[in-house]
C-alpha cells in the first residue's frame, strides 16, 4: 500500500467510501466533496491536505484531509479519515493518521482537533482515536440536532 496525494480519479471512489460507510448524511457528503473539489482546483491553496491510500491493486482503500486550523500557530484540524469497509481492520486508518501526524510534525505542528458526532453510529470513530492518543476536551450538547452532541477530541504531537 502507498500514500500518495489526491488526484482527479479518485474522487468517484471517495463519494463511494463516503457512502458506503452509512453514517455521513447528504449534507456532510456534499461538503466533503466540496472539499475535494477546493483542493482539485486550487492546489497551490494550502487550507486542506488530502492523502489517499492505494491498496494492492491499485485500488483506493481510503483518505485523510486535514489542515492548518485558521488564526492558530501549530493546531491542525482532521476533517475527514475514511477506510473502504472491504478493506477496514488491514491497519489503513492507522497508516493516514501516522501521514498527517508526521506532516504536522514537519510543519511545526503541535496538536490536532477533530470533531465527531456523540451518536452510536460514530462509536468505532471515537474508540480508533482514543486508541491513538487523542483525548475528549469538550462537548458541545445538542449541537448538530437534539440529541446529538460535538465531542471535540485533541491530540498533542511532536
Amino acid at each position: 500500500m502507498i500514500i500518495r496525494s489526491l488526484m482527479l480519479q479518485d474522487k468517484p471512489k471517495i463519494l463511494y467510501l463516503l457512502q458506503q460507510r452509512g453514517v455521513f448524511n447528504n449534507d456532510e457528503i456534499n461538503v466533503a466533496m466540496g472539499i475535494l473539489d477546493i483542493n482539485l482546483d486550487n492546489p497551490e491553496k494550502k487550507d486542506y491536505y488530502i492523502f489517499c491510500a492505494i491498496g494492492d491493486e491499485d485500488g483506493l482503500a481510503g483518505y485523510i484531509c486535514f489542515g492548518p486550523t485558521p488564526m492558530t500557530e501549530g493546531c491542525y484540524d482532521l476533517y475527514w479519515i475514511v477506510v473502504d469497509q472491504n478493506s477496514g481492520r488491514k491497519g489503513i486508518g492507522e497508516k493516514l493518521l501516522a501521514c498527517m501526524e508526521e506532516f504536522v510534525v514537519q510543519n511545526k505542528g503541535r496538536c490536532i482537533y477533530l470533531d465527531t458526532s456523540s451518536t452510536p453510529p460514530y462509536n468505532p470513530a471515537r474508540l480508533f482515536y482514543k486508541k491513538h492518543g487523542f483525548k475528549t476536551v469538550s462537548v458541545l450538547k445538542d449541537f448538530y440536532r437534539v440529541g446529538d452532541h460535538k465531542m471535540i477530541l485533541m491530540k498533542e504531537v511532536d
